[in-house]
């Protein structure tokens, strides 16, 4: 078994990396996904809970659910697509 041993300087140089991809990362980083609730949609596009189901089983709109939850959300970006290309 060999034993490294880590100095302060390595920490330190450590410390500079890791604080130089953070800040690399936090500056290309995009805007968040907004997801919107189906009541929320449903309201944007003016349909009812049948036709936004009908909607997520034809493909037309992707929904996710989280475990557990009997609710869904929607792509923001999905839906602007979708208004867009009406």
């Amino acid at each position: 078994m060999s034993v490294e041993i880590i100095t302060k300087e390595d920490l330190a140089m450590f410390r500079v990396q890791l604080l130089d991809d953070l800040k690399q990362m936090l500056s290309t980083k995009e805007a968040p996904k907004r997801w919107l609730r189906s009541k929320e949609v449903r309201k944007l596009l003016d349909i009812s809970a049948g036709t936004l189901q009908q909607m997520r089983i034809n493909g037309t709109l992707h929904g996710k659910q989280l475990p557990g939850s009997r609710i869904w959300y929607y792509s923001e970006d999905e839906i602007n697509a979708l208004l867009n290309n009406a």
